[in-house]
């Protein structure tokens, strides 16, 4: 079992930035694969990146590449996504998931454990 819970989200205008963080407890938290989803309002929850259990593989959709950079620190068992230039359509929830996976995925099934989630909220 792994508990994940996400913070650092809120509202910021359009052009800013936020640090997102998924605090992860339970099993060792290196052995996994940890990813960020988003949801907005009538949706589908969709990918946005991941991190491989090293760091050494990240993947990024193509709407945040270059804007948004994940990274984790496993001795903190935290992963971090860092998000610049914000636009409006990025308003959602976030979600971080972990997965088993070697080479991480990109589908939400790929991911058994998920955190609540936390609002981020870009103002026009």
């Amino acid at each position: 079992q792994v508990l994940l819970v996400e913070s650092g989200g809120g509202l910021v205008q359009a052009g800013g930035s936020l640090r997102l963080s998924c605090a992860a407890s339970g099993r060792t938290f290196s052995g996994y694969a940890v990813g960020w989803f988003r949801q907005a309002p009538g949706k589908e929850r969709e990918f946005v990146t991941t991190i491989s259990r090293s760091g050494g593989m990240t993947y990024y959709a193509d709407s945040v590449k270059g804007r948004f950079t994940i990274s984790r620190d496993n001795a903190k068992n935290t992963v971090y996504l860092r998000m610049t230039s914000l636009k409006p359509e990025d308003t959602a929830v976030y979600y971080c998931a972990a997965g088993l996976a070697v080479v991480p995925g990109r589908r939400p099934d790929d991911y058994a454990y998920w955190g609540q989630g936390t609002q981020v909220t870009v103002s026009s």
